[in-house]
């Protein structure tokens, strides 16, 4: 005999508890069970008798034996969707990762938030989340910060109830914006505050421990703390051999490379970067491949290499140009600048930097604005400009301080140190120094508390 079509299910979400009575009367009528039937073993008929009513909230054990003994899938009896829908809608949600992996941001952005109004629609929190964080990547990566901070913490929210784990994606993105703002010592918290979670609730999953731990390298080296980049990068590496998705273990090693180049350990930072490069191309990853490129450059940069830098630079800045991803795209520009700088084409540095401070704000980019001053600042100094020069250093100073980036402003304490004692100011020139050497103490008060506890072994 054919099965007969399921109706469709009266939408009444005034009470969880009547819903689901309603639905476990259904599906057993329609399988021809007794109460008794579908009850025993593990329950009694009067149990599923008060359930149907609606007088009693099932367990989620409980409804994943009825759900067993009913023949369906545990969200079907919760939600009363198929299994096959949130199948699908997985697919289509790697669709949209991918389309967002090769530099088609607005595509992306399209699917993602068709996709999150579907899975909203059909009662599927896991699969909005996922839509959530993708559209707040996508608006990360065209620079609208506040628009991505809300996306993440959506998503966060709609996990509430849902394993740590399963929300660190989220927290990781609400923590790369604040990065990005200029909000370091925030991004800090967010990152180190979730790891403590973690280790301390007893959920040390590798994958979510390792996408933390590649983040707050970033952070850490802004702020100057060194030494936690490298226990980071550390515990990242003996991390990546439980991971089996390929772009987490390429942005470990991108970042790993980092404190190894701060380190002094250029073969090996070069040698992580090739690793993620070649990881990141197999997975078709524009923006992170972008980043590789970037962090070579930079590298080449400091072995003096500067032509060589310059072609890595620009390469990276043509794989971030469809769509233009404006704040990455404004830190490389910063470092392309110094590049130009340093082969003789000052002029061109300049006009590339004035571009680019016309495109930020003191909200949205104060890191990179500060960074850009400062490299006009050196220009203006060479050119003999020594009062353009300190005006370019001080507002480079008003710009990073709010932010905490240590390192950055005791360089930026002696380059205007040494501009004022060349011009015979020097009590202000020591005042100067003295800030910068608060500065340079500063690594390790990254956050409220002390440095995150290592995960237990």
């Amino acid at each position: 005999m054919a099965k007969r079509a399921r109706r469709q299910e009266p939408d009444e979400p005034d009470d969880d508890r009547q819903v689901i009575g309603r639905r476990v009367l259904r599906l057993r009528t329609e399988r021809g069970l007794t109460q008794r039937a579908l009850a025993e073993p593990a329950y009694t008929a009067a149990y599923i008798s008060t359930l149907e009513a609606g007088r009693v909230r099932p367990s989620e054990t409980a409804l994943r034996y009825l759900a067993d003994r009913l023949g369906v899938s545990f969200q079907e009896l919760t939600t009363g969707q198929p299994a096959h829908l949130a199948t699908d809608l997985r697919l289509r949600l790697t669709d949209a990762r991918q389309a967002l992996c090769a530099g088609d941001g607005a595509e992306a952005a399209e699917r993602y938030a068709a996709l999150a109004a579907e899975a909203h629609r059909l009662g599927l929190p896991a699969e909005h989340a996922i839509a959530l964080v993708g559209l707040g990547d996508c608006a990360l990566e065209t620079g609208e910060l506040d628009r991505a901070i809300e996306h993440f913490q959506a998503a966060e929210d709609q996990l509430a109830d849902a394993p740590l784990p399963q929300r660190v994606p989220a927290l990781r993105g609400r923590a790369v914006a604040h990065l990005l703002a200029g909000e370091l010592r925030y991004s800090c918290y967010l990152l180190e505050s979730t790891i403590d979670r973690l280790n301390a609730e007893g959920l040390p999953d590798p994958a979510a421990l390792l996408l933390l731990y590649s983040t707050v390298i970033a952070p850490y080296m802004d702020m100057g703390a060194q030494a936690r980049a490298a226990r980071a990068a550390e515990l990242a590496l003996a991390l990546a051999p439980q991971v089996a998705d390929p772009a987490l273990v390429a942005r470990m090693h991108r970042g790993v490379a980092r404190t190894l180049l701060a380190e002094g350990r250029a073969v090996e930072a070069d040698a992580s970067l090739a690793r993620a490069q070649e990881l990141y191309q197999q997975l078709g990853i524009r923006s992170e491949l972008a980043h590789c490129h970037w962090m070579r450059g930079y590298l080449r940069a400091q072995d003096g290499e500067v032509a060589q830098a310059e072609r890595e630079l620009r390469t990276a800045r043509e794989l971030l140009a469809r769509p233009r991803a404006t704040l990455y795209t404004a830190q490389l520009d910063v470092e392309l600048a110094d590049v130009l700088r340093r082969r003789g084409h000052g002029a061109e540095a300049e006009r590339l930097l004035s571009q680019l401070l016309g495109e930020l704000t003191v909200a949205r980019g104060a890191v990179h604005a500060g960074g850009a001053h400062r490299l006009l600042g050196l220009i203006t100094e060479e050119r003999g400009d020594l009062a353009g020069a300190e005006q370019h250093y001080r507002t480079a100073l008003t710009l990073l301080e709010p932010a905490g980036a240590a390192g950055d402003l005791a360089d930026l304490c002696r380059l205007l140190g040494d501009l004022l004692r060349r011009t015979g100011r020097t009590e202000a020139a020591l005042d100067v120094y003295r800030t910068g050497l608060v500065h340079r103490a500063a690594p390790g008060r990254t956050t409220l508390g002390p440095a995150p506890a290592d995960p237990p072994r």
